[in-house]
């Protein structure tokens, strides 16, 4: 099912008012799968994206649904952003940390990771990643399809 045709479902379902516009559908990092798991069982709740690689697409919005793919980009869920923000890399607090569910949710764990996750799209893209420079983009959200 193509992310369109399952939002749309939801819609047909009552999940979703019918004048909601999908804003975008993706895999969240490198471990699809496992990262859609986490939002589908509500212990992900807020994700982190590089400000500086959003040249081409625009920036999550406020209140804005999003189809969360796994690794097959199959469609598993949608998701509503209940704020999004932006703040230094550095000033990541342990409370984000915690909210993205992953690993051992320690801030430790989440710079630990997310550093050598923007250190590698950065380079993919020509760009340095400077943990005491660079802007990212941090959501907080809550699933409300499937219920």
């Amino acid at each position: 099912m193509t992310p369109a045709a399952f939002f749309q479902q939801a819609k047909d379902e009552g999940v979703i008012p019918l004048g909601a516009r999908l804003q975008s559908s993706f895999q969240f990092g490198a471990a699809a799968d496992a990262l859609a798991q986490l939002v589908l069982k509500g212990v992900k709740t807020a994700t982190a994206s590089a400000y500086d690689l959003y040249e081409e697409e625009p920036l999550p919005a406020f209140g804005a649904y999003d189809v969360i793919l796994d690794g097959q980009n199959q469609p598993v869920g949608i998701i509503k952003n209940d704020a999004v923000t932006i703040e230094q890399y550095l000033d990541v607090n342990a409370q984000h940390a915690y909210q993205e569910g992953e690993g051992d949710r320690s801030l430790a764990y989440w710079r630990q990771v997310h550093h050598d996750f923007f250190t590698a799209a950065y380079q993919e893209e020509g760009k340095v990643f400077r943990e005491n420079q660079s802007p990212i983009v941090l959501e907080k959200f809550h699933l409300v399809y499937p219920q």
